[in-house]
């Protein structure tokens, strides 16, 4: 690898789908690039201090990567003042992201052919978010950078409105059909937009000693998280939803258990708040375990062991799907029925829209189909994963030809 890639929009490990994103990315680097001279990406963090606790901080030491800490302007009052009141003269509203990427974009003529990848691209489905991301963009082709978008998922109905930004890419990677057939059918070029799986896919298991209380191949995992119950269309419903879907588990004449498992450990989006009040509600009953906080590759390792899952958070379901387990999904964009569509040709029974609880039994429903089908699932994650998994790596290979 003869150019230096820069990975931008890493949110940091605390969210561990990122955390996810940014090792498998790396591993795949590796694989593909293995024994060729390289120069070690670069990660811009919002948390270099959470990546360094977690799993990119064994990469950072092994020199597979250096992680520089973005700056946060609205920590930092003088700057703030400053290019508030600039942007507010000028109407320069770049002016910001140079800020935050500063350390980096400053050393841009220095480095080899440098290429700009977005990692967070199924940001893109977050409208609120959509703003920055071009702007974050913009930042970075100014200095006259190739940019890639990587593992990226978008509502088709907003290409249109995305289509001067995307155009911009020189390489697109898409990890869902639907978000692929959109951007096609809204005037992607098809040699920039290319199909592959989350490079989270082809995240290893770092197998950990199972919680006390776990019993494998008893135990269902659950995931719920705030953002989640941000989306819901009843206040509370998710929660209802949760909670009948304990008992129901723990009624069934199987004794099975229930580990509520965390993907995100942020203050401001913190997993472990929702599961701490279900785990209260039933840590009594003793077959309810609330899991600690891990890397995402020891939280993959737990969830490999469940019998199935449950989740809200996209990667968590990725490392549920990468492992052959049955999954239900609480979904809330197209990133979750795209993965699902492709993995078994259709959404349905597969991924509920959070949007659409319209009962407290709606998840009791959900989980009965995939415990009634559990070994036809299974079985069909068994036989589509290898080649599945194989594929995520098509993320690196598609950026190495820009090489």
């Amino acid at each position: 690898m003869d150019r230096q890639l820069l990975f931008y929009m890493h949110a940091g490990s605390g969210n561990h789908g990122c955390e996810a994103i940014a090792d498998a990315t790396l591993e795949a680097f590796d694989k593909v690039c293995g024994g060729e001279e390289s120069i070690p990406p670069i990660i811009i963090s919002n948390s270099k201090e959470q990546d360094l606790k977690y799993g990119l901080g064994d990469r950072v030491s092994k020199n597979q990567c250096s992680i520089v800490q973005e700056r946060l302007i609205s920590e930092d009052l003088i700057p703030h003042i400053y290019y508030y009141v600039y942007r507010k003269l000028t109407g320069d509203a770049v002016s910001f992201l140079r800020y935050q990427f500063k350390d980096v974009l400053k050393k841009a003529g220095s480095y080899k052919r440098p290429i700009a990848v977005s990692i967070g691209g199924d940001n893109y489905c977050y409208p609120e978010m959509v703003n920055d991301l071009k702007l974050a963009h913009e930042a970075f082709l100014e200095k006259g950078m190739s940019s890639v978008l990587m593992g990226c998922s978008v509502e088709p109905d907003t290409v249109p409105a995305l289509k001067d930004d995307l155009m911009k890419f020189d390489l697109i990677t898409v990890r869902e059909s639907i978000s692929y057939d959109g951007m096609i059918a809204g005037g992607i070029p098809k040699d920039k937009v290319k199909l592959c799986p989350d490079p989270a896919f082809m995240l290893p298991v770092k197998n950990k000693k199972l919680p006390e209380g776990f019993v494998e191949g008893k135990t269902i995992g659950l995931n719920v998280s705030p953002m989640v119950q941000g989306k819901e269309s009843k206040p509370g419903i998710t929660m209802e939803n949760y909670r009948n879907l304990i008992r129901h588990i723990l009624e069934d004449k199987r004794d099975l258990c229930v580990a509520l498992i965390p993907h995100v450990v942020w203050k401001s989006n913190d997993d472990r708040g929702p599961l701490t009040e279900l785990y209260n509600e039933f840590k009594d009953t003793g077959r309810v375990i609330l899991v600690e906080d891990a890397s995402a590759k020891e939280l993959k390792g737990i969830i490999s062991a469940c019998r199935i899952f449950i989740g809200a958070r996209t990667h968590s379901t990725i490392a549920a799907y990468s492992t052959c387990v049955p999954t239900l999904v609480l979904g809330y964009s197209v990133k979750s029925r795209g993965i699902a569509r492709d993995l078994f040709g259709t959404d349905e029974n597969y991924v509920v829209p959070v949007q659409k609880l319209a009962t407290e039994e709606d998840l009791v429903k959900a989980f009965d189909y995939i415990l009634e089908n559990e070994d036809s699932i299974r079985d069909r994650l068994n036989t589509i994963m290898p080649e599945y998994i194989s594929r995520a790596d098509l993320n690196v290979r598609y950026i190495k030809e820009l090489f």
